[in-house]
C-alpha cells in the first residue's frame, strides 16, 4: 500500500512539474522582451508561495499524526 501512494504521489508531481515550466517560461520571456521585469519577480514570489503551502500543509499533517500516535501510546 505504501509503496503504490508513494508511486502515485511522484507521477502526480511529476506532471504538474511539466505542465507548468513551459508556460512560465514563455511568460517570462514574452515579458523580457517588452521590457517588463516584475513579471519575473512576480512568478518568484508566486513559486515561494506555492512551495510554501505545500510544506505548511505537510507540517500540519504530520503534527496531527504525531500527536494522535502520542495519544494512543499514553492511552
Amino acid at each position: 500500500m505504501k509503496k503504490i501512494f508513494s508511486f502515485l504521489v511522484l507521477m502526480t508531481l511529476n506532471a504538474l512539474v511539466y505542465a507548468q515550466c513551459p508556460m512560465c517560461k514563455a511568460s517570462v520571456e514574452s515579458s523580457q522582451a517588452s521590457g517588463a521585469k516584475s513579471v519575473g519577480m512576480g512568478l518568484n514570489v508566486g513559486i515561494l508561495m506555492l512551495l510554501v503551502s505545500v510544506y505548511v500543509i505537510l507540517f500540519s499533517v504530520g503534527i496531527m499524526w504525531y500527536r494522535k500516535y502520542r495519544k494512543n501510546q499514553i492511552a
